[in-house]
């Protein structure tokens, strides 16, 4: 468990994170106990998310980020920290495009946490697939299109096609299923969001 030591008057030695963010903390968020350095939970998710934002470094291993931002209250790790003790956070990450498709933006009315395997379970893996759409790929034995939709973490074959729109319906058809499976057993917010949830093509 983290422990929160006081922070006493170092505050004014703090530097702006990336340009952009203030640790206003009243206690140390790093600490260092017996010889081990922790960090607070709180600040470990916001720092994560400045660094998403506003880091090129980051940007340039992941160019979806790009673009992102992060809305001025949250910008105080306070007001993150404020709104995220009230969340569903252990062992979950960040989402800002769940609640609002296609979001860039960071803040309190567009971000939630949801667990790693509905994370995985959103994930479109355009830079992997190439040409074709969501779950298509092009068997040349066959000499048509595949559909295949991954199911508890297994590929599920869902048949040929002759073109690649035709495959990717039928990969839709079977996605959308999977994900209002799981959209059922959860609560609001998230539940509504999986099952609006648009499944794109590319």
């Amino acid at each position: 468990m983290f422990i929160e030591i006081p922070l006493g008057n170092k505050s004014n030695m703090r530097r702006l994170v990336f340009g952009v963010g203030l640790n206003d903390a009243e206690y140390i968020v790093k600490p260092i106990i017996n010889g081990k350095q922790l960090c607070c939970p709180y600040y470990a998710k916001w720092k994560d998310m400045i660094v998403r934002c506003y880091s090129e470094k980051e940007q340039k291993r992941y160019p979806t980020y790009i673009g992102c931002t992060v809305c001025g209250e949250w910008l105080f790790f306070s007001k993150f920290k404020a709104w995220m003790i009230n969340q569903d956070w252990q062992d979950k990450q960040l989402d800002k495009d769940l609640l609002v498709q296609g979001n860039k933006l960071y803040s309190p009315e567009t971000c939630l946490f949801i667990s790693s395997a509905i994370n995985k379970l959103l994930i479109n893996r355009k830079a992997s697939r190439g040409i074709h759409s969501q779950g298509v790929d092009f068997n040349r034995r066959a000499n048509q299109y595949r559909a295949r939709v991954r199911v508890n973490g297994k590929s599920k074959h869902l048949g040929f096609f002759d073109t690649d729109n035709e495959a990717f319906n039928s990969y839709k058809v079977a996605k959308y299923e999977i994900i209002k499976d799981i959209a059922l057993q959860q609560t609001e917010p998230l539940k509504s969001a999986l099952l609006n949830y648009k499944i794109s093509e590319y």
